[in-house]
C-alpha cells in the first residue's frame, strides 16, 4: 500500500516536521505533513468532531487531518492516517479512537490509521522500522534541536534583521537533502558548521533581554497555533524564548522503563532494551552536545539522568503520565541555566500538567526565589486576552529584575 497510498501526519512541530518528512520521504513512504491546516480552522473542525470535554492537543490533531480529508486534495480510497502514540495514562493515548470515530461519523471509515508507537499498541506490517530509517529520523531530529536552540538564542539579537531566519532557511535546506543520504560523516559535519555559522552571526553587542522558557504539554509547547504563536509574542515583546529540546521527550519515555522494571513488575529485559536506546540517542546526539558545549553563546542539553536527578527531590520518578517528573526537571534546568523566566503552557483541564507544572510552582519559587513562572491554559474557548495579559504581566517582572541586575550595588 505504501507505493501508491499518501500518509497524512498532523503537524506538531514546525522545526522539526520540515526534516522529518523528507527523511522518511526517502524510505518509501510518501508522507506529507499537514502545514496548510495548520490554523484556527483545524481547530472549528475538531470541535465538530470531538467532544470539547476532550484535551486541547486532540481537537487540534483531529481538526488538522479531518479538514485535510474534506478539502478535496486527495484519493480519498488512496490516503491513510499516520499519527504518534506514547501509550501512557494521557488522554492522549486515545487520539487513535477520537480519529477513527471522526473518520466513521464523516463516511471515511475505510481510511486506514496508521500508529507509530515503540510500545506495540498496535501492529501495522506495512509500517517497517528499518535501521536506515530510525537513523534518518533521529538525524532529522537532532537537527530540528539545534535549530531551535540557535535560532532562538540570536534572532532577538540579530545585528541585521532577517539574518538569523536567512541562516537558518540555508541550513534547512542543506540537511533536507543530507537526511534522505543519512551520511554520519556529514551528519557530524552540519552539526559543527550549523553552531558555528550561528556563533558568529553579527548581533548587537551588549544587548540583554529577559530569557524565557517554554515548556509544557508536547504538542501546545511546539505548535504555534495551539500556543497562539507563544515565541513570536515573547520576540515581539522584547524577550527572548528559549525551548527545551524534543528529544528529550522520547528520553524521558525511554527512562522510565526504569522505575517500571524496579516497582511495576515489567520485565527487566525491556528496562536494558531502554538503556541500551539512550546510549544509542545520546551516541548520535554526541557531535551535537559537543559543538554547542564549545561554542560561546549556546548551552549543550542535559543528560536524561541528570534531569531525572533534578526533578526527584520535588516529584517522584513514577510520576509518568503525560509529561510526567521530566515537566518539572525542565524547568529546574531552564532556571539553572539562566532561563528563570517560565511560560507552562497547558491543556485547560489537563491533570497531569496541572500537577507537575502548576502544581509545583509554589516549591520551585521557595527553592529558586529567582523563578519567575507564569501558567496559561490554551483550550478553543480560552480568552487570548486574559492570556496575553498573564504573559505581559510575568515578562513586565523578568524586565524589572534584568534592569535591576544592571544598576551598580551602592555602596
Amino acid at each position: 500500500m505504501r507505493r501508491n497510498y499518501t500518509l497524512l501526519a498532523p503537524q506538531m512541530s514546525p522545526i522539526h516536521f520540515r526534516l522529518i518528512e523528507p527523511a522518511l520521504r526517502a524510505h518509501g513512504y510518501n508522507i506529507e505533513v499537514l502545514d496548510s491546516n495548520d490554523n484556527r480552522d483545524a481547530i472549528d473542525v475538531g470541535l465538530q468532531y470531538v467532544n470539547n470535554d476532550a484535551c486541547y492537543p486532540s481537537l487540534i490533531v483531529v481538526g488538522q487531518i479531518m479538514s485535510a480529508l474534506q478539502s478535496g486534495k486527495y484519493d480519498l480510497n488512496r490516503v491513510a492516517v499516520m499519527i504518534s502514540q506514547t501509550g501512557g495514562g494521557c488522554r492522549a493515548t486515545n487520539y487513535i479512537g477520537f480519529i477513527r470515530r471522526a473518520l466513521q461519523k464523516a463516511g471515511m471509515g475505510h481510511i486506514p490509521v496508521i500508529s507509530i508507537s515503540t510500545s506495540g499498541i498496535e501492529k501495522n506490517p506495512g509500517l517497517e522500522y528499518t535501521p536506515s530509517l530510525l537513523k534518518s529520523a533521529l538525524e532529522a531530529l537532532i537537527y530540528g534541536d539545534i535549530f531551535m536552540r540557535v535560532l532562538y538564542r540570536v534572532r532577538p539579537y540579530e545585528l541585521v534583521p532577517g539574518s538569523a531566519d536567512a541562516l537558518y532557511e540555508k541550513w534547512n535546506a542543506i540537511c533536507a537533502k543530507d537526511v534522505v543520504k543519512g551520511r554520519l560523516s556529514k551528519f557530524k559535519k552540519n552539526c559543527r558548521d550549523i553552531v558555528k555559522e550561528f556563533d558568529e552571526l553579527p548581533v548587537v553587542e551588549g544587548l540583554k533581554k529577559p530569557r524565557v522558557g517554554v515548556v509544557g504539554e508536547i504538542l501546545v509547547k511546539f505548535l504555534p497555533t495551539a500556543n497562539n504563536h507563544l515565541v513570536e509574542l515573547l520576540e515581539q515583546e522584547g524577550a527572548e524564548a528559549v525551548c527545551p529540546d524534543l528529544l528529550d521527550f522520547f528520553l524521558y519515555c525511554c527512562y522510565d522503563c526504569n522505575f517500571k522494571s524496579e516497582f511495576l513488575g515489567k520485565s527487566k529485559k525491556e528496562a536494558r532494551y531502554n538503556n541500551l536506546a539512550i546510549r544509542l540517542i545520546e551516541w548520535f546526539r554526541k557531535p551535537a552536545r559537543k559543538a554547542l558545549a564549545a561554542s560561546k553563546r549556546f548551552t549543550a542539553p542535559s543528560h536524561i539522568k541528570d534531569l531525572a536527578e533534578k526533578a526527584a527531590p520535588i516529584v517522584s520518578v513514577g510520576n509518568m503520565t503525560g509529561e510526567g517528573w521530566f515537566l518539572t526537571a525542565e524547568m529546574l534546568e531552564l532556571i539553572e541555566e539562566g532561563a528563570p523566566n517560565i511560560v507552562c503552557t497547558q491543556p485547560f483541564a489537563c491533570l497531569p500538567n496541572h500537577i507537575v507544572g502548576k502544581g509545583v510552582i509554589k516549591e520551585l519559587r521557595l527553592r529558586h526565589p529567582e523563578s519567575n513562572i507564569v501558567a496559561v491554559d490554551y483550550d478553543p474557548g480560552a480568552s487570548e486576552v486574559n492570556q496575553l495579559n498573564r504573559i505581559k504581566l510575568m515578562l513586565s517582572t523578568a524586565q524589572k529584575r534584568l534592569n535591576a541586575s544592571k544598576e551598580p550595588a551602592k555602596q
